[in-house]
């Protein structure tokens, strides 16, 4: 099943292709219903880069959720900047979830603004439609994050800077 997000982002392209790279976005637009702790030696690089980063996932900060990888890699695909993860659970609830693909892209909208498209498509076996509706609502939760910050980043001192 997929979840999709379409949106306008009151950013510039740029800002946002360094914003989706930037794991203190992803930490501030999941808290504080998810919390992401680096397992890698010297915690979460300042970007993502291409490759698997190992992760600790807590509910509401507290509520372990086990281990998992985020998979990153950066497909070429027509028109826009994408940013792909197709980790995987190690430990936990989120076993339960046999795919994973989520894909990040930015492009240009008009007035210097961007199109943030987001595309997760999950599998669970029978529990795919539980598991798609507690992640379409994760991803609301993440649209209003992202709007919120989204008119701060390229600014110094700011995620996504």
């Amino acid at each position: 099943m997929r979840v999709l997000l379409r949106i306008v982002l009151d950013c510039s392209p740029d800002a946002a292709w360094d914003a989706i790279r930037d794991p203190r976005v992803f930490a501030a637009v999941s808290a504080p219903l998810l919390s992401f702790e680096s397992l890698e030696a010297g915690g979460f690089p300042d970007r993502w880069d291409a490759g698997d980063h190992p992760v600790r996932v807590r509910a509401a900060g507290l509520v372990p959720m086990g281990e998992q990888v985020i998979g990153i890699s950066f497909p070429e695909l027509p028109g826009v900047r994408a940013m792909r993860d197709t980790g995987r659970a190690l430990s936990g609830p989120l076993r339960v979830v046999s795919r994973w693909q989520h894909t990040l892209t930015v492009a240009p909208a008009p007035g210097g603004r961007t199109l943030y498209r987001d595309r997760l498509v999950i599998g669970a076996g029978a529990l795919t439609p539980l598991l798609w509706l507690v992640f379409w609502a994760f991803w609301q939760w993440r649209a209003i994050g992202m709007r919120r910050l989204a008119p701060t980043w390229g600014r110094a001192g700011h995620p996504g800077r």
